[in-house]
């Protein structure tokens, strides 16, 4: 299966699977002629880096993650680790966009809207 087959496959582009490879998070063979070509076995790990990135997990996450589900001997304690700490991170987030919200949702409500000059907005931002 060569890199375009596996990008509409899987839903991946294909400059983000080149960059997998780049980076060691996947191995495809090498036929004669040079071209890639990706076993079930590529497919899956690609799959799983997939869906982990769309949960926001760092490309070290993954790492991580991918050498645990590799790792039969693994502690499932291991896995649930990564993914608390990836939850509390996105706790964090949800709670500084939360105060951003909070702010700016103040500012704008304080600002006229009209023609004049002053504008509590930028006074926010500077500030003052």
């Amino acid at each position: 299966m060569t890199i375009g087959d596996v990008a509409k496959r899987i839903g991946l582009p294909a400059k983000t699977i080149r960059y997998y490879e780049e980076i060691g998070l996947v191995d495809p063979l090498r036929d004669s002629n040079g071209y890639r070509v990706f076993r079930d076995s590529d497919l899956h790990k690609l799959t799983f880096l997939g869906r982990a990135r769309a949960l926001g997990f760092t490309i070290n996450d993954c790492r991580t993650l991918l050498a645990l589900y590799e790792d039969e001997t693994r502690a499932s304690s291991d896995v649930k680790a990564v993914a608390q700490k990836h939850l509390a991170d996105i706790e964090a987030k949800i709670t500084d966009l939360q105060a951003m919200h909070a702010t700016l949702s103040h500012l704008a409500q304080e600002c006229s809207g009209d023609g004049r000059p002053d504008c509590p907005i930028l006074k926010g931002l500077s500030g003052g």
